[in-house]
């Protein structure tokens, strides 16, 4: 195993456990990738610029888009927090602020 993933509150949890099988099965899947792959596809996980430090994974199941956010910390460990169904182009600025100030109090909780 590459990397390891925890979540960071019940943000993800709440969601996930309200989902059917088929979209739990391919977010499954995707986090297999993210633990066994080093190099993670930018299909499933990517760099927000200007956001440092924030990743989306991105999981497309049917004709949805979902957007789960995470950071890394010390490299192997990968924190989960919210998580959206994508419904434009743009990512929605609330989201974007949630995540933000979720990844500011895994941190500072850290400590």
């Amino acid at each position: 195993m590459i990397r390891r993933i925890i979540f960071y509150e019940n943000h993800f949890i709440d969601f996930y456990s309200t989902q059917n099988e088929k979209l739990k099965t391919k977010i499954q899947y995707v986090f297999e990738l993210i633990r066994q792959v080093e190099m993670v596809p930018e299909k499933f996980l990517k760099n927000l610029s200007g956001h440092k430090g924030l990743y989306e994974i991105r999981i497309s199941c049917k004709s949805e888009n979902y957007r789960i956010f995470c950071c890394f910390d010390e490299g192997k460990l990968v924190v989960l927090f919210n998580v959206f169904c994508k419904k434009s182009q743009k990512t929605p600025q609330n989201e974007l602020e949630k995540a933000d100030r979720l990844m500011k109090e895994y941190f500072s909780t850290k400590r």
